[in-house]
């Protein structure tokens, strides 16, 4: 009996454990994909013109528009894993025609056109706010000498191109630069695999309920 009572015990809170994990998957489920909904809405709003001074937080993915001319200075990101493929996530540095300098998102251009000349022409745009860092404090230092990064990161490319510190990623130009293929904003790139992981431990949890059954009823299974 004790060891019935030993086993049950421990059975039961492990599966009662497995299953607060399950359902607390479910709430971060609910709550990744009011996030997405959020962004979505975002990204649907009407364009405005760039404001003065975007704020983190409340501007980002807000879809803006603005005239200006790049100024050939560049930053280029090893990037894979997107809709352009593998490459360099071009970070211009754009002056608007109000004056300012801020940098743009221009796209992915492939990695045998490293050289090739940027496109200076006088351009509207059409883009979205963002404030991206892809985890730069996890990435290898940036090497200046190749002027090769591993990911964006706002502020030290900010300092580096003398701009505002955030970006418009680019969705269409009047001006297209013909090396590069925009990756303009969008959800596809945010994990939700919320679902997945509450399915990984309900199916747990129900292995342990089996195991907890196996190891009670197998010695009455061997005296019969």
């Amino acid at each position: 009996m004790r060891r019935i009572l030993f086993l049950l015990t421990f059975g039961l809170g492990g599966v009662a454990i497995l299953l607060s994990l399950c359902f607390w998957q479910v709430q971060r489920l609910d709550w990744k994909r009011g996030i997405l909904a959020e962004i979505e809405a975002k990204l649907a709003e009407p364009e405005v013109p760039l404001m003065v001074a975007p704020v983190a937080g409340v501007d980002d993915y807000r879809p803006v528009t603005l005239t200006g001319t790049p100024s050939g200075q560049e930053l280029h990101v090893l990037s894979s894993g997107t809709v352009a493929g593998t490459g360099y996530r071009v970070i211009s540095r754009w002056l608007t025609d109000d004056g300012r300098a801020v940098m743009v998102d221009m796209g992915v251009m492939p990695l045998d056109l490293e050289n090739a000349a940027p496109a200076l022409d006088v351009q509207t745009i059409s883009g979205n706010i963002a404030w991206p860092d892809d985890a730069a404090a996890s990435s290898p230092p940036p090497d200046a000498n190749r002027n090769l990064w591993y990911a964006r990161d706002t502020d030290a490319m900010a300092a580096v191109l003398q701009a505002e510190p955030f970006m418009v990623v680019l969705r269409s130009s009047t001006a297209p630069d013909p090396r590069l293929v925009p990756v303009p904003v969008d959800t596809s790139g945010i994990k939700n695999d919320h679902r997945e992981y509450a399915i990984t431990w309900f199916l747990l949890a129900v292995v342990w309920a089996a195991m907890t059954a196996y190891f009670i009823f197998r010695p009455a299974a061997k005296k019969d």
